[in-house]
């Protein structure tokens, strides 16, 4: 189930109300981004290149772009600061 994967993954669930602009927010704010900073500038002859400029973005957007709320810092590399940070030195024997 949903659930248990979220629980082996360490992922916390959105315990929101129903219909809480809240739980959404972030995940409207990227797909305010992609469109407004790709889709909407951009004609594609097929579905294939389409995907593929999406996926391209989606790389920029995490390894690349600049995130004010990740300490401006790209996502995957404030991930892994936090990674790094969680993980206790170890202590030479």
């Amino acid at each position: 189930m949903f659930t248990d994967a979220c629980d082996r993954m360490g992922v916390t669930q959105s315990m929101g109300r129903t219909g809480s602009a809240l739980d959404n927010a972030v995940a409207e704010s990227f797909n305010s981004t992609l469109e407004f900073e790709l889709l909407a500038t951009t004609r594609f002859a097929t579905r294939r290149e389409a995907r593929r400029a999406v996926a391209g973005f989606l790389d920029r957007y995490n390894h690349t772009r600049r995130h004010t709320a990740c300490d401006n810092q790209a996502p995957v590399a404030y991930e892994q600061a936090q990674a790094a940070a969680a993980v206790p030195p170890t202590q030479a024997a």
